[in-house]
């Protein structure tokens, strides 16, 4: 199995190209998990993508090994599954009861389960071309999976129109690691490398097309209108009210006199009754045992 073609130095350099763009396309949920460590939290994320990912990445290294002239497939998707295992572990470690056992059942039933059923099928049940065929129909099959994942992200951003979480520098990575191992397949004259790799195109390029459509678009954001606490001097009610009725008697000379005494008489009413609670409220505070009066205060 040899690293470099002499035949076609291209193979070589696709793949190295393809290598790099996916080291990085690897690397690129890094800053979520270190959020999650540091907040030592999940936050709703999912953990099925990274599952399905190493999932993946397995595959392809089976198919390398099976595939003359392959290896740098090996290289990549052995860091993968490195990168891939240590968010899984990551999010199991910090993940709810519920989560983090769904997350050990799926990755024991696909990575483990259906991942040796697969080899064990492969291996005795076929021989020669026919296992390429059969193991890379299959690989196919998962890694067309893992690039239609970007399809719930487009949706999201066609509908709040915000490419907040699709961020542009990801998606032209994406891009231009789907270009590379595309032209690795067609160099290497292997259609179950590049077929999925034309559709890891096709969404590349429809995210740029929605980044370019809604990158400026301004999202209208209504914020709750908070009323700040105020408290309230129950003296000051009565010359507050007068001054009140005096603006309007000013304004409107036709509302009677007896109209401001009512108001005047009901706001003393109501400084009575308060007086009185908090006298009553005072007398209970006094019969509790080492009760703080600074616990119940709160400041606006």
């Amino acid at each position: 199995m040899g690293v470099f073609s002499a035949d076609n130095p291209w193979v070589f350099i696709s793949g190295l190209l393809g290598n790099i763009s996916s080291f990085v396309v690897f690397l690129a949920p890094l800053p979520t998990f270190i959020r999650i460590c540091k907040k030592k939290s999940t936050e709703g994320f999912q953990s099925i993508p990274y599952v399905v990912s190493l999932f993946s990445a397995m595959l392809w290294i089976y198919y390398a090994f099976v595939k003359p002239g392959a290896f740098l497939l090996i290289t990549i998707n052995s860091f993968g599954c490195v990168v891939e295992t240590i968010y899984i572990a990551i999010y199991v470690a910090y993940a709810p009861k519920q989560s983090r056992m769904f997350t050990l059942r799926m990755l024991l039933l696909l990575d483990g389960g259906v991942f040796c059923s697969i080899l064990l099928l492969i291996q005795f049940l076929t021989k020669g071309s026919s296992r390429i065929d059969y193991l890379g129909w299959i690989c196919v099959v998962f890694a067309t999976s893992v690039f239609a994942a970007p399809l719930s992200i487009m949706r999201q951003v066609i509908i709040t129109k915000s490419v907040e979480f699709m961020p542009f520098h990801l998606s032209l990575m994406l891009t231009f690691s789907a270009i590379a191992w595309l032209l690795y397949g067609i160099f290497l004259k292997d259609l179950h490398i590049a077929i999925p790799n034309v559709l890891g195109l096709v969404f590349g390029m429809l995210q740029m097309v929605l980044y370019a459509i809604y990158r400026n678009y301004k999202t209208v954001v209504i914020e709750e209108v908070k009323v700040p606490q105020h408290t309230i001097d129950v003296t000051k009610l009565d010359a507050v009210v007068d001054s009140e009725v005096e603006e309007i008697s000013s304004s409107e000379p036709q509302i009677h006199d007896d109209h401001r005494h009512e108001t005047v008489a009901k706001s003393c009413i109501l400084q009575n009754q308060t007086h009185d609670d908090d006298y009553q409220r005072d007398q209970k505070i006094l019969e509790l045992p080492n009760s703080n009066p600074m616990l119940g205060t709160c400041e606006a």
